[in-house]
Formats: C-alpha cells, structure tokens, sequence
C-alpha cells in the first residue's frame, strides 16, 4: 500500500505542476498598452510618409530627366538645320549666283563706279 500512496502522491505533484504550468501560460498573454500603440502608430504614419516621398522623388527625378533628354533631342534637330542652312547660304553666296540674281534684278557692272574702299 505504501507503493500506491507514494504513486498518487507523485501524480498529485504532477497535476498541480501542470496546473502551474498552465496558469503561467495563462500570464504570459501580452498586453500592449496605449504608449506602445501610439509609438507603433507613429511609427506606421512615418514609414508610410518616407515611403511616399521617396515614389514623389523618384517620379520628380523622372520627369526631369525625360524633360533634358526631349529637350537633346531639340537641340540636335535644330543644330542639323542649322547646318543645312548655312550649306544653303554658302551655295547662294557665291559670286556666280549674286552675279546672276543682280542680273535679273536689273544691274549691270560698270567698272568706272567701282570705287576701293582703303581699310584704315
């Protein structure tokens, strides 16, 4: 009998450490409390607010960018008329086609008005 009584004896220890053991989970439940759930508020706004401002920034740095390249792309357009007009003014510049165009317009070549301009 005393077997039996130090059996139960030992099964009563290991219900109540259960029991202990349960009640201690129990305690452990966490509880947040209104300063942590402001500072985790606080701190959701900010990430949020940077997260924003940094797609803001990003989409500003864009447009400039496309802005420079579109205007590139102007300048190398007008630089090539540029250079197609000044081919053109150096073809109609030539002393045939004055000549030619003064011919049309009436004028003719006295050598006797030709006056020499002296550089001073």
């Amino acid at each position: 009998m005393s077997n039996l009584a130090r059996k139960y004896q030992i099964e009563e220890q290991h219900q109540q450490k259960n029991a202990s053991q349960r009640q201690s989970k129990q305690k452990k439940k966490i509880r947040v409390t209104p300063g942590e759930k402001l500072l985790l508020l606080l701190f959701v706004v900010l990430i949020s607010f940077i997260g924003v401002k940094i797609i803001s920034t990003e989409t500003a740095i864009y447009t400039a960018n496309r802005e420079i390249q579109d205007m590139e792309r102007q300048i190398k357009v007008q630089k090539k008329v540029n250079k197609e007009l000044k081919i053109q003014v150096s073809e109609e510049s030539t002393y045939e086609k004055i000549w030619k165009k003064a011919k049309e317009l009436g004028l003719d070549l006295n050598e006797q008005n030709v006056k020499v301009v002296q550089p001073k």
